[in-house]
């Protein structure tokens, strides 16, 4: 017996986003789930297409990862960590990729489904709650302000999974202000072996 909050769908009228979730959705496993930099996790409509393609047997509905928001026109190569984003009257930084725990295996009865995930690139991302409000299906998702960093979260992930990585793009992941600071560590200490 597991208890998760990945089987998600979606809702209708607005709801309240709050520092560490949406009204209604909260995370179950808070070890390893949820927190300030994790309060709400995006995923690309975008990637649901390919999804579909690779996997004709199974059904993907909206919410089918585990997402609070499923987006459009905001891609893991286009999207940098430390962006700030507006949707409704709630204000998002981009804080990580999302790396998936065993649940997502659990949810669509594969256990090979994480890393098939990981190795998709196809990760969406996290984001904190810089300022709470109301949002709902449909609502705009506007850009507030670009970090001036320029990793996106596709570089991070990319870092992240590789067996080998670019010495100048772990250098400039390692400092990123909004990047949690167990990912900045992990990056130093990746750093640190190329150097020794």
């Amino acid at each position: 017996m597991v208890r998760t909050s990945i089987f998600k769908a979606p809702v209708a009228g607005r709801v309240r986003v709050a520092a560490l979730n949406i009204a209604g959705d909260e995370q179950s496993d808070l070890a390893v789930h949820g927190g300030i930099d994790k309060a709400v996790y995006a995923y690309p409509s975008e990637h649901y297409a390919s999804w579909r393609k690779e996997l004709p047997d199974m059904e993907f509905p909206w919410g089918a990862f585990g997402e609070n928001l499923t987006t459009a026109g905001l891609l893991d190569d286009r999207v940098y960590i430390g962006d700030r984003y507006r949707a409704g009257s709630a204000e998002f930084v981009v804080t990580q990729p999302r790396i998936p725990c065993y649940k997502l295996g659990i949810r669509f009865n594969r256990p090979e489904m994480v890393k098939r995930f990981l190795r998709s690139g196809r990760s969406g991302f996290y984001l904190a709650v810089l300022r709470e409000g109301d949002i709902a299906a449909g609502d705009a998702i506007e850009l507030v302000a670009a970090d001036d960093h320029r990793v996106s979260v596709a570089e991070v992930n990319a870092l992240y999974t590789a067996d080998a990585a670019d010495g100048d793009l772990l250098r400039r992941a390692s400092v990123l202000p909004a990047l949690p600071e167990s990912w900045r560590e992990y990056f130093r200490e990746r750093l640190e072996g190329m150097d020794a």
